[in-house]
């Protein structure tokens, strides 16, 4: 990739309140070579120190976001006298707070910080989980999951712009993958930690559903002071980096990135992602996968149940599939670094999980055993796209304002689909194993996986032209006011 904006210049690399400069003219020779050997090094510390962290948060959140599957399984619905549809409204108004308060707290993040204003939002979405035990009314639930969405919303997309400033484009995926994978283990744990909890019914007068809500609600309280002590904020003021490791973790970003090294908040950027038609494109096809993967994660307990297990077998026997899907999503992750590619890594997966969906349509009178392989295919094909998914647009995306807020607004329009997921599967449609919600998910998933290849062959056109400019023409375009990825020495990822 070219680099000339950026060498032989100073740049201030600003982080909330904290400055940088890196002065190229003293302290680098122009050159794009580093030692492998130091950048490895480097590199396994900040996995070390930023990863595990990540991946414990966006566990609890995804199981304190989903575990109400388990809450229904357990009795929650005949306790509170829950209607079906009053339900899917419980599933579905955890998303509208979630989209509301996501590019806020996006812009949030970067002003504050980011182990500040996670920790602020840790301590409100574990108390409400865990008061979530007191509701005793449908009305009382749907109140409780609207709040719970809106403090949830900061750590996902939170936690995506984080890594993108920590890691080169080309290792964006593998770390997506390690830490979303979490949320298939969420499923898995999820399940099991349900199976021990619903035998607690009736312990100190209260029914196994809500101890399910106590008990998964505490652990993120409590990781309130680990995150506050260990979560890093940013590569040039990492308490566990040495001066010599902050340079050359910003002086990597700075070479990886080439000319898209705008970092301050700009409110130029700010309005170019919503000029930027991949940020549109990366919102359907978000929200064309988020919506299976969100009604999947929220209604597989009672796809589970409908295969005639009771109801603790059912949550026990959620967990394989996830397992099983963990695993390919870290391969597909892995793979995704390994030949810097995201559009195949990311259409693949998505087709292979419209496959499973079709064949739970077809296997819906067979077997047992038959439909849970193809609950697992589904299962293996809806996450296994999400790192590809994830780190596209975090790769493609320059300047810190435009993919903060690209990467919120993406995200945020993409979670609709949770709001969506919840409606899909209806109670009524249970008797005939969900025909109708698998076949709405089929359907989205097959035109995802065309439309990421649309946008494959934009990105690669792109990249030609680029390639092909005269020296007037990338000159020309160079010279534009803060022009992100839009500068001609970018290139993007395909």
């Amino acid at each position: 990739m070219s680099t000339p904006a950026v060498l032989g210049s100073k740049i201030p690399i600003e982080y909330a309140s904290e400055k940088l400069e890196v002065d190229y003219e003293n302290s680098y020779d122009g050159s794009t070579e580093l030692d492998p050997v130091a950048v490895g090094k480097l590199r396994r510390k900040i996995d070390w120190h930023l990863i595990p962290l990540i991946a414990v948060l966006y566990l609890c959140s995804f199981l304190d976001r989903v575990n109400i599957g388990n809450a229904k399984v357990a009795g929650i619905t005949n306790d509170i006298s829950l209607t079906a549809s009053e339900y899917n409204w419980a599933l579905s108004i955890f998303f509208i707070g979630y989209v509301l308060f996501e590019i806020p707290s996006n812009i949030l993040l970067k002003l504050v910080g980011p182990r500040k204003w996670i920790c602020v939002i840790m301590v409100f979405w574990g108390g409400i989980m865990m008061a979530m035990a007191a509701v005793k009314t449908p009305a009382g639930l749907l109140a409780a999951r609207f709040f719970l969405g809106l403090t949830e919303s900061g750590l996902f997309p939170g936690s995506v712009y984080l890594i993108s400033l920590w890691y080169t484009r080309s290792e964006l995926a593998l770390r997506n993958g390690l830490f979303f994978s979490t949320a298939t283990m969420a499923g898995a744990f999820g399940g099991v930690l349900a199976y021990g909890i619903a035998r607690m019914e009736g312990v100190a007068g209260l029914h196994g559903w809500q101890w399910i809500f106590i008990l998964e609600g505490l652990p993120t309280v409590l990781l309130t002071v680990v995150v506050y002590f260990f979560l890093p904020d940013f590569p040039s003021t990492a308490p566990f980096l040495n001066a010599e490791e902050k340079d050359l973790a910003v002086r990597r970003l700075l070479i990886d990135a080439g000319p898209a090294t705008e970092t301050a908040f700009s409110w130029r950027q700010f309005r170019a992602v919503f000029v930027d038609w991949k940020v549109y494109m990366h919102m359907i096809t978000y929200i064309l996968n988020a919506t299976p993967l969100y009604s999947l994660s929220l209604f597989l307990p009672s796809i589970v149940q409908g295969f005639k297990f009771n109801a603790l077998t059912t949550q026990a026997m959620t967990a394989p599939a996830y397992v099983i899907a963990c695993i390919f999503t870290i391969i597909f992750a892995f793979s995704s670094d390994r030949f810097r590619e995201r559009g195949i890594h990311y259409a693949f997966p998505t087709f292979i999980g419209g496959i499973g969906y079709v064949l739970l349509i077809v296997t819906k009178n067979s077997p047992t055993i038959n439909r849970y392989v193809s609950l697992t295919v589904t299962a293996s094909g809806v996450f296994a796209s999400v790192p590809a998914m994830l780190s596209w647009f975090t790769t493609n995306i320059g300047g810190h304002t435009k993919r903060g807020v690209a990467t919120a607004a993406i995200i945020s329009f993409g979670n609709i689909g949770g709001a969506i997921g919840g409606q899909i599967y209806r109670a009524e449609d249970a008797a005939n194993g969900y025909v109708r919600g698998h076949a709405v998910c089929a359907g989205m998933m097959f035109i995802s996986s065309i439309l990421i290849m649309v946008m494959k062959y934009f990105l690669i056109r792109e990249n030609k032209r680029r390639d092909n400019l005269t020296p007037e023409a990338y000159a020309k375009e160079a010279a534009k006011e803060e022009p992100c990825d839009n500068h001609p020495g970018f290139r993007y990822f395909s």
